[in-house]
């Protein structure tokens, strides 16, 4: 056999095919990053720090906020969940209650935040999921998951007048809460009752449930008057947060204030301080006379049911001394049971002339509420909730403050000091 030898040309030649074969192999076996220069890849790997440089070169710089933060507990249901962003703009937001109903809410036409235009519920998981963009047009997502406040950890507050009524000069605002309040200034401080007349209007705390509101003469008539309640997060007790966030108004009407004298067994009805009207009367008895003192009508019934044992007034067998179906032009001036309204089952003697009822004041009236000629008629056609009616020269005592909107029977520095600030 004839023995070759490979010349030094053939050597190189050779060397360079295997090179060959060997990129080969090794191009196949590696990541496929090469340059476009056709560069080999590098044969070792990566650090995790070239990795994670590399990975944040292709993220969006897009910072997402939501609000509140995932997993928060007794979130507001009016102003807490926002979302906002920094680096971009948000592109889609959607929010969902805990059974998938979605929440109405609207990006702001710069593109920088995010709000529900609805109230949320209380006691009620919410998810919130966003959608940004950076300027290169990278997205970023964000999601979050509250529970909203609980009505067991929630106050809410329950106001007289309504918006948008006319009442009468003494018409206070009255605040009942649905739950004790322990910080007090707190939460007057998250209240605030103004007047279009400039008039000082400070509140007063009868108990822990029920804050008024007064200035320290009568409404001034023709004014407007505005309630704002701000308690959305505050904290009235431990745990116990306010949901409110609310603005009312409500106008004064003409100024009527009417004074029963039950010595004369007269009421003068005044407009404005000019005497417009005066009614003959029958007041309590000697036995259970009418309360002295400034009172306000809270409420207006054309007819309405009167039992005495609503009030105490019962018999031997613990039934009312009475019961009257139909009491009629009925208007309340305490929450214990005073009225002044008709009266159709008295004479018409007793009125100019005798005290006969259970503490209310009674009119001349008939039975149905019918005629409008009858005075009972005349003053409830021309009376609205808020008008002051005075009771004088009677033999009981002045009514307390707290029975009913009568907190005008309170001196102004005995008012001021039930305040909490």
């Amino acid at each position: 056999m004839e023995k070759r030898v490979m010349t030094d040309g053939k050597r190189r030649r050779s060397l360079a095919a295997a090179a060959a074969v060997l990129s080969g192999v090794l191009v196949l076996s590696a990541c496929n990053d090469g340059d476009k220069d056709g560069a080999s890849a590098p044969t070792t790997p990566q650090s995790q720090a070239e990795i994670d440089e590399a990975a944040a070169q292709k993220t969006s710089k897009a910072q997402i906020t939501i609000s509140p933060e995932s997993g928060a507990q007794n979130a507001s249901i009016n102003k807490d969940a926002k979302v906002t962003v920094a680096q971009g703009k948000l592109t889609e937001v959607t929010m969902t209650s805990g059974d998938g109903k979605a929440v109405k809410g609207e990006i702001a036409a710069d593109g920088l935040s995010w709000k529900p235009t609805e109230q949320l519920e209380r006691a009620t998981v919410y998810k919130i999921a966003a959608t940004a963009v950076d300027a290169e047009g990278l997205e970023a997502h964000e999601n979050s998951s509250f529970t909203t406040v609980s009505k067991a950890n929630s106050f809410i507050g329950n106001f007289t007048p309504e918006a948008g009524s006319t009442v009468g000069v003494g018409m206070p605002v009255s605040i009942t809460f649905n739950k004790e309040i322990s910080d007090k200034k707190a939460v007057q401080s998250g209240i605030s009752v103004s007047s279009s007349s400039g008039q000082e209007v400070v509140g007063h705390w009868f108990n822990s449930q029920r804050l008024d509101f007064r200035p320290e003469k009568y409404w001034a008539e023709g004014s407007t008057v505005t309630l704002k309640l701000n308690l959305d997060g505050v904290e009235g007790a431990e745990g116990v947060y306010g949901v409110q966030q609310k603005t009312v108004t409500f106008k004064i009407g003409r100024n009527q204030v009417s004074t029963v004298d039950v010595a004369t067994k007269t009421m003068t009805v005044t407009q404005d301080g000019k005497t417009v009207k005066t009614i003959p009367i029958s007041a309590g008895s000697p036995e259970n006379p009418t309360y002295n003192g400034q009172m306000v009508i809270s409420e207006k019934f054309k007819e309405t049911r009167m039992n005495g044992a609503t009030v105490g007034f019962t018999d031997s067998d613990g039934k009312g001394e009475y019961d009257i179906k139909d009491v009629p032009h009925a208007m309340r001036l305490s929450t214990s049971g005073t009225f002044i309204h008709g009266n159709y089952w008295g004479p018409d003697s007793i009125f100019g002339s005798s005290n006969t009822s259970h503490g209310c004041v009674g009119l001349n009236d008939v039975k149905g509420a019918g005629d409008p000629n009858q005075m009972a008629a005349w003053f409830y056609d021309r009376s609205i909730v808020g008008d002051v009616v005075i009771v004088k020269n009677s033999k009981d005592k002045t009514i307390a403050p707290d029975n009913g909107l009568n907190g005008w029977n309170m001196s102004w520095a005995d008012w001021k000091a039930g305040s909490a600030l």
